[in-house]
């Protein structure tokens, strides 16, 4: 298991007293996914929205690690969003709010210096992930950021071995809600934020890591 950073210890303690089931699942996605790079590309201060925060595990990391961030996690699963509103209260977060949407309700609230979405767009289909790639960028504010974690294409067994995974916790374990599992290229969704007007790069944060991960960073200017 990946070693947890400061951070990290301090969110992932915050999930004690939930169900078991919870614990097991923030412990194995902080192990499987590089939050912490992933929260040094948004900005220590403004207002963040975390789209399809599911427990919540980034959200609370985003608040713990920086006062002054205002983040809201949103998602469709009441359920999670209970555990992640208990763990808030464990911390003492004072920074960070959690809210139920709708399965294709747009980002609420903006515009917004920065919002996250981790590991959701393959939830969705390509046409359903393209249409919020573009609400994301209307939802930004003038110098606001969108960072994207999804998983690349390549290497390709470092695919196949995501794809299982996912297909797993959708359709089997039904840990996960989504439609289907279906990857939706990072060069489309580049396409569309760059149609949007933000510059768009992308970085690859998988070394040492057996899932693609890959970071899209855009910004509005």
């Amino acid at each position: 298991m990946t070693r947890a950073t400061s951070g990290g210890r301090r969110v992932l303690a915050g999930y004690r007293d939930v169900p078991w089931s919870g614990r097991a699942h923030v412990w194995a996605r902080w192990a499987s996914c590089p939050m912490p790079a992933i929260e040094a590309e948004v900005p220590r201060r403004g207002r963040v929205l975390d789209l399809g925060c599911g427990h919540g595990l980034f959200s609370l990391l985003l608040a713990a690690t920086s006062p002054e961030r205002q983040v809201t996690g949103v998602d469709v699963d009441g359920d999670k969003l209970g555990l992640a509103r208990r763990a808030a209260e464990a911390l003492g977060l004072d920074n960070v709010r959690f809210r139920r949407v709708e399965p294709d309700e747009d980002p609420p609230d903006g515009p917004w210096d920065a919002i996250s979405i981790v590991d959701v767009l393959y939830l969705l289909g390509d046409e359903r992930a393209r249409r919020l790639v573009a609400a994301v960028a209307d939802a930004l504010a003038p110098d606001g950021v969108a960072v994207i974690k999804e998983m690349d294409l390549e290497p390709r067994w470092k695919y196949r071995v995501n794809l299982l995974q996912e297909l797993v916790a959708t359709r089997v374990a039904r840990i996960t809600e989504g439609d289907h599992v279906e990857v939706v290229p990072p060069a489309a969704i580049m396409d569309g934020l760059e149609q949007a007007g933000l510059a768009v790069r992308q970085r690859r944060i998988h070394r040492g890591r057996p899932h693609p991960h890959l970071l899209i960073l855009a910004h509005r200017v």
